[in-house]
């Protein structure tokens, strides 16, 4: 007699049938849940196979000069991609393509087919809009368009080393884009939009987020200034066939650069055949020795020492001074062999500079260059930038301040340089240096007595104004003050110098009545008509300072005595006479 299983265990039967309810429950509630109370959760999952969201560029903020001069803008530009698998049904449209595009047909048609797995691949980017469009006009299947922004440099390669310039992803590469790439980077927003399974647009559903632009940026640099330094010192490297230079001229009041150029330089708007080396903001980063560009700082520890004063005389005949095994020389003997203060910066006598030294202790003279600014940061947060080397030693021994005393054995950048004479220009009082406007005036610190600060002031003026001066730095209308060195080139990789490699530098202010601008020419290797910075620096500055002057509305100092207005009866009898 054949008897069920089920009959036999009955327990096991129910147990089978109570757990198919409970997953029959449990499923039927499941899809009440997801219907009725949590019906969110199926539509996150349909939108995350249909609801895309695009980016909307955001352009990159205004980058002005202190006029509002624009220096860096952003364009509207189109940027064409593709989607490899379906660009494979339109090839016999790749040839037109390729022509729109400006492309080789067979390597583009190569490129295509390599990226034939691929549902994203770059065609070209940056456009112009219309370009972008007579593309797409063309109806390819597997193309399209993003709109992006491409930066523009009105100044070209006038500003390039001080705007610098962004990549292709507008982010900041160089200069002060990269400097401030945070400031100056919008914030991208999102578009919503629905799209089929192939990736397709069906629908743009709404803006989730507003694309953020950039914030303005308004440097310090006055656009005329910038461009009159830059045809001077361009012009000058012609003339005298020097290798590169550097010019930075700064108010001496706020501490702001008002132009910053080097040569070469590249155009920032056309970068294809672009050579690194012209990329360099040499003003800021080529640290070079500053030679008798240094006389009147040296001086100026003199002075404050209170062992010196203007009028004392140094003996420096014969024009030598041995140390050790080096012989300190003078370019210039003077006459009778003796000089004042004053007479040393006009001779630049390195001698005379060297005794005084001795007298007052290198520390002094280190002392006052690190006051100054020399060997340390400026602040200006500029990429790359270099803070150059002002050496100290427990023992000052005579070769290491004779050479400090003259500019040898330190190293320092062009804006380095100006602005110690800056600090000169203001009485003494050292202020900021900053590569954006300033609505105010910052305040300083006093870090050269004012009284000997004038004085230098004075002495300086005499350097281009007395007979054997640096003349050719001299502006009509104007006193004017500074001084030139020559400066030998360090040997690369080596100790000792180049044979026959100089360094031509002046650096100066003005208006002696009250400075307001100071300025430092760096010229590099000139291989024609000599290489004194007297001879080569002095009259680029003498020019710059002339047009600086002018455009900035500053009134003469150095003006002729009007003629006194002839009598009437002087008028008469001149008359009668003829």
């Amino acid at each position: 007699m054949i008897r069920l299983e089920g009959a036999l265990y009955p327990w096991r039967f129910r147990l089978v049938l109570l757990l198919l309810a409970l997953m029959v429950g449990a499923i039927v509630w499941r899809i009440v849940d997801l219907h009725v109370f949590d019906h969110d959760f199926l539509k996150a999952h349909g939108d995350a196979r249909s609801v895309r969201h695009i980016p909307i560029p955001a352009h990159r903020g205004l980058m002005t000069d202190r006029n509002g001069e624009p220096l860096a803008v952003s364009t509207p530009v189109t940027t064409l991609w593709a989607n490899g698998k379906e660009l494979q049904a339109g090839k016999a449209q790749w040839p037109t393509l390729a022509a729109a595009l400006g492309q080789e047909p067979k390597a583009f048609a190569e490129r295509l087919q390599a990226s034939s797995e691929r549902e994203f691949l770059y065609l070209v980017r940056g456009l112009t809009p219309e370009q972008g469009q007579q593309v797409l006009d063309l109806k390819v299947p597997g193309v399209y368009a993003i709109e992006e922004f491409r930066r523009f440099y009105p100044g070209g390669e006038v500003t390039a080393h001080v705007v610098g310039f962004t990549d292709i992803d507008d982010r900041g590469r160089e200069g002060m884009e990269l400097a401030f790439d945070d400031w100056l980077a919008g914030v991208p927003g999102k578009r919503q939009v629905l799209k089929d399974r192939r990736g397709r647009l069906i629908k743009d559903v709404q803006v989730s987020q507003n694309a953020k632009a950039g914030k303005a940026l308004a440097l310090s640099i006055d656009l005329r200034l910038q461009y009159l330094a830059h045809r001077e010192l361009r012009n000058a490297l012609v003339e005298f066939g020097a290798k590169a230079g550097s010019l930075v001229m700064i108010d001496v009041k706020t501490g702001e650069v008002l132009a910053m150029v080097n040569q070469p330089t590249y155009n920032p708007n056309n970068r294809r055949n672009l050579q690194p080396a012209a990329m360099r903001n040499r003003a800021m980063i080529d640290v070079f020795e500053p030679g008798s560009t240094m006389k009147p700082f040296s001086m100026a520890a003199a002075l404050e020492s209170g062992r010196w004063k203007p009028t004392d005389i140094v003996d420096v005949y014969p024009g030598t001074l041995r140390i050790g095994r080096y012989t300190i020389r003078d370019v210039s003997r003077a006459e009778g062999g003796k000089l004042d203060l004053t007479g040393i910066l006009i001779k630049s006598s390195n001698v005379g500079m060297s005794k005084i030294a001795f007298d007052i202790g290198g520390q002094s003279i280190y002392t006052l260059m690190q006051q100054v600014g020399l060997g340390q940061d400026t602040g200006l947060g500029f990429p790359g930038e270099r803070v150059g080397n002002l050496p100290n030693h427990r023992e000052w021994r005579q070769a290491e301040t004779a050479t400090l005393s003259y500019g040898y054995g330190l190293s320092v950048t062009a804006v380095q340089l100006v602005h110690a004479y800056s600090v000169l220009a203001n009485n003494g009082r050292s202020v900021p240096l900053s590569m954006t406007r300033m609505d105010r005036k910052p305040e300083g610190v006093q870090v050269i007595p004012e009284s000997v600060a004038q004085t230098i002031q004075g002495m300086l003026q005499q350097v281009v104004e007395a007979p054997g001066g640096a003349y050719r730095a001299k502006v009509p209308g104007y006193h004017v003050a500074g001084k030139s060195g020559t400066a030998r080139k360090a040997t690369v990789g080596a100790k000792g110098y180049t044979e026959n490699a100089y360094r031509a530098l002046f650096a100066g202010f003005g208006p002696v009545a009250d400075p307001r601008i100071a300025v430092a020419i760096v010229i590099d290797e000139p291989s024609k008509g000599g290489y004194y910075g007297g001879l080569i620096s002095a009259p680029v500055f003498g020019k710059v300072m002339a047009g600086a002057l002018r455009l900035m509305n500053i009134a003469p100092d150095n003006l002729p005595p009007p003629e006194e207005p002839q009598t009437a009866s002087a008028a008469a009898g001149k008359g009668g006479r003829s």
